[in-house]
């Protein structure tokens, strides 16, 4: 396996973090690609046998930490949609209100927010929907394809009959990866005295399989709590009682007073949770997938240090550590320092190069974009800013790595630092913005006399 750093915010010293916590889903449990066809073909059919749908605006969009459209990354159905009719949707602007993409779980009135990978099969389908709509010249409102027809729901359907546990338990070797990695993640934690913990959305016959696969059937052995079916995000804001499970899964009627290691509990909430455990503030790290049902109470209301895991990045390091991605980046922002200068130029020749580099610009963005997906891009960055997603990810987590593997590549007295980015008027001089990395290549050193 590659190996990646970690990412953090604020620095973050593992020899103060005494009590590891952990979701299931795509956390302790990585998933292959299968599944996530599997969620889209299933969904798919039940949205047609369902709301009888065969084979606002409806799109889907990438925008950045500001709330700008990223052009060229806007699709109706599967189909891209032209730079110009963005702007006439948005009034002459690519930048969408405030008001559309607030609320505290990524749900405003207007757009939702796409933000795990569980999200890749749902925005499929509402592609391939939307798309039979426009081909069919059916008309529609979107909302409604979403909310009412319940692509939504759809994909929840997925998961309230269980159908992809199903699926998992009876294929553990087609839909899990690198099982052997979570097992050495736990024994070495557990090898140091750390405490650990699950608090997962699953249930436990699910879990139970799973963990069995990836770490044996001792494996709550490594765990002090095991919580399933704790209903994530409510579970950090309601009242609901902890319930014990016996060891046929059954629910039992006692009343929990402790949480004790070896036994399993169902729901619950954090409020019992911290009052049973003690465990509180930044001796805590908890990891997850979703930015906000796993991470964003936990940090903004509780100060716990949580880290975030986040599959794609493994692809997006791969892709910025290629020579073609560096020689496009150094290009693509000495492009942008000459434009700077030679603006200033009024002539008829200056003007031609201004505009011949003005077209080149627009295409190394387009070819650095492409490097990483062609519809979308870097799920981290437009063309020069952070998206949304890098925004709340730098927010809610501490640190963000590809899987908890990372973990086996520091030693737990290892602190993380976090690098200075300069601002805008501490870097004046468009050399100096260029990226750690780019700074002995060929080219800079010949240009450096422009500066």
């Amino acid at each position: 396996m590659v190996l990646f750093v970690f990412f953090p915010e604020p620095s973050v010293s593992l020899s103060e973090v005494d009590i590891y916590g952990f979701d299931y889903d795509y956390t302790l449990a990585l998933y292959s690609n299968a599944l996530d066809a599997m969620i889209y073909t299933t969904a798919r059919d039940f949205l047609i046998e369902h709301f009888k749908v065969k084979h606002s605006s409806g799109l889907l969009m990438k925008i950045d930490a500001f709330h700008y459209i990223q052009l060229g990354t806007v699709y109706r159905g599967l189909n891209a949609v032209p730079d110009e009719e963005v702007l006439k949707l948005y009034e002459g602007t690519h930048h969408v209100p405030l008001n559309q993409v607030s609320g505290f779980y990524g749900k405003g009135p207007n757009v939702k927010q796409f933000m795990d990978v569980f999200s890749l099969p749902e925005m499929t389908l509402l592609a391939v929907a939307n798309d039979y709509f426009i081909s069919n010249d059916i008309e529609y409102e979107p909302v409604h394809l979403y909310r009412d027809v319940s692509v939504s729901e759809a994909i929840g359907m997925v998961h309230i009959k269980g159908y992809m546990y199903k699926w998992i338990m009876e294929d553990l070797e087609k839909y899990i990866l690198r099982g052997e990695e979570t097992y050495a993640v736990l024994h070495r934690l557990v090898s140091h005295g750390k405490k650990l913990f699950l608090i997962t959305n699953s249930p436990f016959s699910f879990v139970d399989k799973g963990m069995r696969y990836m770490v044996g059937k001792d494996w709550r052995d490594f765990f002090d709590v095991v919580i399933v079916q704790a209903d994530k995000p409510h579970f950090f804001n309601d009242a609901k009682p902890f319930r014990r499970l016996d060891s046929q899964g059954d629910l039992q009627w006692d009343k929990i007073n402790n949480l004790e290691k070896g036994q399993v509990y169902k729901q619950g909430n954090l409020f019992d949770f911290l009052r049973l455990t003690g465990w509180r503030g930044s001796k805590v790290l908890y990891f997850g997938d979703h930015l906000y049902s796993d991470l964003a109470d936990l940090m903004l209301r509780h100060g716990w240090r949580t880290g975030a895991i986040v599959p794609e990045l493994e692809l997006e390091t791969k892709v910025v550590n290629t020579e073609q991605y560096a020689q496009s980046l150094t290009w693509l922002q000495a492009l942008t320092g000459l434009l700077e200068r030679m603006q200033m130029y009024r002539d008829p020749g200056s003007r031609e190069v201004l505009q011949e580099w003005l077209k080149e610009r627009e295409e190394l963005r387009a070819r650095t974009k492409n490097l990483f997906n062609p519809q979308f891009g870097s799920i981290f960055r437009t063309c020069h800013n952070p998206t949304y997603f890098s925004r709340r990810l730098c927010r809610f987590s501490d640190l963000y790595m590809a899987s908890i593997s990372c973990l086996l590549n520091y030693d737990l007295s290892y602190t993380f630092y976090p690098r200075r980015t300069p601002l805008q008027h501490e870097a004046p001089l468009w050399m100096d913005q260029l990226c750690t990395g780019c700074m002995k290549t060929p080219f800079l050193e010949e240009m450096a006399h422009i500066r």
